[in-house]
């Protein structure tokens, strides 16, 4: 149980630090002052629940790491965020519509692991669902805004819904480490909150002006190996350069 809590929270820790980062990459060339400051608020949420989950993972584990050694000192493999999470912001529409996928199962999610058998995932869950909730309101109220705005900003925000809705389906895929925490009464199988999620973005949508794409894929490629390692470790190789090339530095 030891192995899958860990590999749990670690899964918990890297979404929110690999989204954070994501969004991070906006600031101060974000298309409006008031985006700039808002996508910045956003990514240091995220920064902060990163330290929640990934500080209790490294207790979990007890082998003498730190939060931040599970953040700067881990390979691309070892990472085992949602593939939708890692993918290049290319496109201000693409961020809007990543986040607005992302916080329609954060909210559910979080707000079921207040009820988790783990007190500390409980207490964790139920900080960052005060963070979430707010990301969503403000995702969905963008997107909502872009779909049903000009001919051009409905048209990028739909070029993006058909990029990003084949990764999430990996939101929803359970595996051996889902079955024995929600076993453990830790957290629910991912798949129960599939049509939580669903009304929410089919909502979204119809508001929008925007078409729901039909069916999904299910892979869990996060978190079997199947990664965009150039993605992601482009990524890394910036937010780890510090350590990286300083290890054990601080300010």
């Amino acid at each position: 149980m030891v192995d899958a809590l860990f590999e749990f929270l670690l899964r918990q820790g890297d979404n929110a630090l690999v989204l954070g980062h994501r969004m991070s990459e906006w600031c101060g060339v974000a298309p409006a002052l008031e985006e700039d400051i808002a996508l910045a608020n956003t990514a240091l949420d995220l920064i902060g629940q990163t330290q929640l989950w990934l500080g209790y993972a490294a207790e979990v584990e007890d082998a003498g790491r730190s939060a931040n050694d599970l953040a700067f000192r881990r390979e691309v493999y070892d990472f085992k965020n949602l593939l939708m999470l890692e993918v290049p912001n290319e496109d201000f529409g693409r961020t809007l519509m990543r986040q607005f996928l992302f916080d329609a199962f954060q909210v559910p999610w979080l707000t079921a692991l207040q009820a988790s058998s783990d007190q500390r995932v409980a207490d964790i869950a139920a900080k960052s669902l005060k963070e979430a909730l707010c990301h969503l309101d403000r995702s969905q109220e963008t997107v909502v805004a872009l779909g049903d705005g000009t001919q051009e900003s409905n048209a990028r925000m739909k070029d993006a819904l058909d990029f990003l809705w084949p990764y999430v389906g990996e939101m929803f895929a359970d595996d051996a480490v889902d079955q024995a925490i929600a076993e453990a009464g830790v957290a629910p199988l991912p798949s129960t909150l599939r049509e939580a999620h669903r009304a929410t973005v089919k909502a979204a949508f119809r508001a929008a002006a925007l078409t729901l794409p039909e069916g999904d894929f299910a892979h869990k490629g996060g978190r079997t190996g199947f990664r965009h390692t150039e993605h992601l470790g482009h990524m890394l190789a910036t937010m780890q350069i510090l350590q990286r090339s300083y290890p054990g530095a601080t300010w």
